[in-house]
Order: structure tokens, then sequence, then C-alpha cells
């Protein structure tokens, strides 16, 4: 059995379609399962590649993701513009042929746009595979329904839906079994294995790679992710200092992470408003950071070794929650129930659409956990 995945983009989506891979792996054990990426996003997938370790003592297997298959439309969109398109059309031709080599039984799409269905059109030139897509939009996500004329078996699913239960809907469909109850069946995302393997890197001092993140990474700190693509989805400057200042009176390096300029501006003077004047039981020495710029790789170390995460509706604080840490996801002005994690007790959701969480709410959080 020969299965491809095609989930492209984003951090976060892609991050709450994992669960797949292990829905497909039970119901078949020895297929070779691909999946069709953004290049941006292939360092998500990495951690669940099929791998066979032997030693002198022991030899271990993991059955996952058999193959990673980067694609570059965001790239090859940006070269077209600015008149750089000889190389962009070389490298899509070579992904043309790379994909079509495979004669794949079974493609599943659940990104219900036509570039994504396109990519099932490029992977199935003999027709011979079953393409299972989204045969609807569901709320508050993105959809083009011409994609659907790529698909040989439309997926009806809620219009009301989980990002995660989403994906294991279409998923069931593929299988012709039963949709997994969310409680009795909760999602699953990383190999425990590897998840610990973070945990534990993280208290010897190496939560990552770098040694220029501007911080200490052996002294406890808090991810805070503030920033997101959406204004109306940021909680206020306000509220961020009321928490920051909670966190360094407990002795507690407050982390602000940003992605372009504009964000490390704001990540600058949260830093300045936070350090100062306030000091729980004379603790000293802690403070309001802005680190400097890290990878996606470098953010599963980070947030495996913070005490906490704590950010609004981005891609960064899903990846806290779905690596099981203590994690507070701030929904300020998107619906909580679409990506709330709801598989660990280390998550709290607050807030939700067009009601942002109070200050008093995470600080709340922050005592109990740190009582």
């Amino acid at each position: 059995m020969k299965i491809l995945i095609v989930k492209l983009s984003s951090l976060g989506d892609v991050l709450h379609n994992l669960p797949m891979v292990w829905d497909l792996r039970a119901r078949y054990p020895d297929a070779q399962i691909d999946w069709v990426v953004e290049e941006g996003y292939v360092g998500l997938l990495e951690p669940l590649k099929t791998t066979i370790a032997t030693t002198s003592l022991a030899s271990s297997t993991f059955a996952g993701i058999d193959r990673i298959i980067p694609l570059s439309f965001r790239r090859w969109k940006k070269a077209l513009k600015r008149g750089e398109f000889i190389r962009s059309i070389q490298e899509y031709i070579a992904f043309k042929a790379d994909i079509a080599a495979t004669p794949y039984d079974l493609i599943i799409e659940t990104q219900g746009l036509l570039k994504s269905a396109w990519v099932t059109h490029l992977a199935n030139p003999n027709k011979t595979a079953s393409v299972f897509g989204l045969a609807n939009q569901t709320e508050f996500s993105g959809y083009e329904p011409w994609a659907r004329r790529f698909y040989t078996d439309p997926v009806q699913v809620p219009f009301h839906c989980h990002a995660v239960d989403r994906s294991r809907w279409v998923t069931a469909a593929a299988l012709d079994v039963s949709v997994p109850d969310r409680i009795a069946s909760p999602p699953q995302f990383y190999p425990p294995a590897y998840v610990q393997s973070l945990v534990d890197a993280a208290k010897l001092g190496f939560a990552s790679t770098r040694v220029d993140l501007g911080f200490d990474v052996s002294k406890p700190y808090v991810m805070c992710f503030h920033a997101t693509a959406g204004k109306s989805k940021r909680w206020s400057d306000d509220a961020w200092v009321a928490v920051g200042k909670e966190l360094i009176g407990r002795g507690i390096q407050v982390i602000l992470p940003w992605g372009n300029d504009k964000e490390k501006e704001v990540s600058q003077q949260l830093a300045k408003e936070m350090a100062g004047q306030y000091t729980l039981a004379g603790l000293v020495g802690s403070k309001a950071i802005v680190p400097n710029a890290f990878s996606i790789a470098d953010a599963f170390g980070l947030v495996a070794g913070a005490k906490m995460t704590i950010g609004v509706d981005t891609g960064l604080t899903h990846l806290s929650a779905i690596l099981g840490m203590p994690t507070i996801e701030l929904y300020c002005d998107s619906p909580r129930w679409k990506t709330e994690g709801y598989w660990s007790s280390n998550i709290h959701n607050l807030g939700d659409k067009g009601e942002p969480p109070t200050t008093q709410e995470v600080i709340n959080i922050i005592q109990s956990h740190f009582s």
C-alpha cells in the first residue's frame, strides 16, 4: 500500500494534521506513507520519519513517514514576481517528475485549496489512486470549491469541526472506518520517546543547538508568543506587561520571540515596560528578554525546556500544546473550539472569538502552576 498525504502549510495546520500518520499506521502498519509539504515546514515532519536503529545491544524500529517531499510554491511564486522564473520552472518540472514516479494507491488532501488539489493531480498521472479530500468548507477555514473536482472521493465533514478532528475525519473516510472518538482515541502527534528526548536535553542545558539565543536556557524561563499575523488576534500590551511582571517577580525569565522587524519592536517595548520594579519575596536576577532569532527546529527544544509557554492563537503556541508541555493558549479573536488543545491537562485554553481572556485568568493559572 502506497499512501500520500498532501498538507502543504502552514505551521499550525501541519501540526494539527500529524495524527493522520498514526491513524493510517494503525490500519496499514506496513504501508509506504509519504507527505508533501512546503519546504519551510519539512522540519515539523522530521521527528515522525520512519527509523530503524540497530546497536550492539538492541534494535528498534519506528514506522511513521517514510518520505517527506518538499514543495516550493511560495518561493516559486516570489521568484516569478521578480522575473526570476527559469530556475523555478526547472524545479517545478523536477518536482512533477519526482512525485509522479511513485504509483500511489491512496492520496489524502486536507487543505481544500486549488494548489494542494493540483498536487494530487500531479501525483496521480494514471488516475489509478483513490483521492480523498474535503467536499465542503468548514467554519473559519479557507476552502476553494473547485478543489473537489480533483478528488475521486470528496468527504463531507461537519461545518463546525476542530482542525485535528477534520483531518482525522477525512482519514477515517479513506480507511473506511468510524471517525475516532476524541476521548476514547485521542490524537497522537510526535513519538513519546522523541518528546522525552527534548525534555531530557533541556534539563541538561541543551534546549537549543544555538549558543547566541540571547538568554540562559539553564535558568527558568517562560516563552511568551505575543505576535500573530492577524492584528485582532493579539492580546493587549497592558495584559502582557502585567503577566510579564508576575513572572519576573517569581524569578523567571520572560522570553519575547519575534518573527520580523515590527514584531521585534513590539517585543522590545514590552520588555522595557516589564522590566523594573516588581519583585516577589526579594527574588532578583530575572528579566524580560528579546531573544535572537531562532529557527523552527530550535523552537522544539525551547518550548520543551520552558517552564511554561503562553501565547496567542499561532503556530508556535500550538507546538507547545502538541508536545504536551505546560501551555496557556490565548484566544482573542478566533474561535477557541477550532484549535484548542484538548488532549492534555497541561493545556489551558482561555478566551474565545471576541472575548479575550482577562489578565487575572492568566495570572491565576501562573500562580497555581508555580505555587
